[in-house]
């Protein structure tokens, strides 16, 4: 279901109407530094599955390596986000915006290096194959408004914007012009 009207983050960065479930892969942003950066995501476990608890249990370090062949090849990885929306557009927040939650990996914005240091992740429960839901942009623009009002954002980009060659997503489905009209 989308979010509820816009409240802002409290003081550690939690926000009151996601349903919160504490990843421990986070960190200390580094002194000083401003959240100035939204990184938008995708992710589904195993790779087009949707609607199970695979990637929550990736981000809180519960997942099950020996339960699927392709989780073979990311095992032992520490990653989360700030946000992940599911396909039903339930909002799920995993590490506070104060902090710095391990998503954006080896990346790149306007000259600046180590992305996760000033950015919010968002993920969105899909794959480059297939359109977002209605659900998710219904939750998706609410949050990045109030991220906006509640943080100095320069701007909103994909990781394949911070990191390419390296990652696609969100992929060529995901529908930039329709955001862009919706957070104005």
């Amino acid at each position: 279901m989308p979010i509820p009207a816009p409240l802002a983050p409290d003081a550690l960065g939690w926000l009151p109407a996601a349903h919160q479930l504490p990843s421990p892969n986070c960190d200390a942003r580094p002194e000083g530094t401003a959240i100035e950066l939204i990184v938008i995501h995708n992710i589904s476990l195993p790779p087009g599955v949707f609607d199970g608890d695979a990637v929550i249990e990736l981000f809180t370090n519960r997942l099950d390596w020996d339960a699927h062949p392709y989780y073979q090849g990311i095992r032992g990885i520490k990653v989360s986000a700030h946000f992940f929306i599911r396909r039903d557009g339930t909002l799920i927040q995993f590490v506070p915006c104060t902090l710095r939650a391990w998503h954006a990996g080896v990346s790149n914005w306007q000259a600046r290096e180590c992305c996760n240091d000033f950015s919010i992740g968002i993920e969105l429960e899909g794959s480059d194959d297939l359109p977002f839901t209605e659900a998710q942009y219904a939750t998706l623009a609410p949050l990045v408004r109030l991220l906006k009002q509640a943080y100095p954002i320069q701007a909103v980009v994909g990781h394949s914007d911070i990191a390419p060659g390296r990652k696609t997503d969100p992929g060529p489905h995901f529908a930039w012009q329709r955001l862009d009209e919706n957070i104005a």
